[in-house]
């Protein structure tokens, strides 16, 4: 599904972010990225829909090279869906305007076509009875299934997850990992930044391991976590579980 290969990242003030990373996320795959902050973690997701522009290397996302001057980005982000730290839902909107926006205004699709989807969808996401409220009506966990809502209306090929739960309230994450669980269930392909190492081992199919821009480790939740291949992540590991 998506190809990294040695993608470098330097940003205009020298700082190199991203060293040589190159990955592969099959079709189906839950795969998750772990790290110390400031490791690349977010800057590597956010290349995968071109958030982040790399500065050598090669992404292909569906067998189409994103960085080819024939392809069309716009159309190319409709198949990859981004969720975010924070919501960024539009305040003015209610739950339902805010999950149809997407569809209605990129897709041009029809509102008559579109909400039975977005009804659906907030369904899925246990939403149903919060269809008419505001964002400001909203904890940050129904927030936060808002805007997971809001890109799987786009019915993407791809989600990307940037540290989805950091800015919830602890008792508020496990009804946001419950969502992803159950998009990872019906099969849905994931890249997932998080510090949830219980999401990780029980949901993964592989777990990433990056530092000072580079991924250091790919393996299985088992071997990850049970018997770590790098001293770097043995120590990290140490730290965090």
């Amino acid at each position: 599904m998506i190809v990294a290969k040695n993608i470098d990242k330097y940003y205009p003030n020298g700082c190199h972010a991203l060293k040589a990373v190159s990955a592969t996320i099959n079709r189906g795959e839950v795969v998750v990225v772990i790290g110390p902050s400031g490791s690349g973690k977010s800057t590597f997701l956010r290349t995968l829909n071109q958030l982040e522009t790399i500065t050598t290397g090669e992404i292909i996302v569906d067998g189409i090279n994103m960085y080819a001057s024939s392809t069309n980005i716009n159309k190319l982000r409709e198949e990859v869906g981004m969720v975010f730290q924070n919501f960024n839902l539009f305040p003015h909107m209610n739950v339902l305007e805010n999950v149809m926006l997407a569809p209605m205004k990129v897709s041009k699709r029809k509102r008559e076509d579109v909400e039975p989807l977005a009804r659906k969808i907030l369904c899925k996401v246990g939403l149903e009875a919060r269809i008419d409220n505001y964002p400001s009506q909203l904890s940050g966990g129904q927030m936060q299934r808002v805007a997971i809502a809001r890109a799987l209306a786009m019915e993407p090929d791809v989600m990307l997850f940037d540290e989805p739960t950091s800015a919830l309230d602890p008792e508020m994450v496990g009804e946001v990992l419950e969502v992803m669980k159950q998009l990872a269930s019906d099969g849905m392909t994931m890249v997932v930044v998080t510090h949830e190492m219980g999401f990780a081992r029980e949901v993964a199919d592989r777990v990433l391991f990056m530092e000072d821009g580079q991924l250091l480790v790919d393996d299985t939740p088992e071997s990850f976590f049970d018997n770590p291949s790098h001293p770097r992540l043995a120590s990290f590991l140490s730290q965090v579980l």
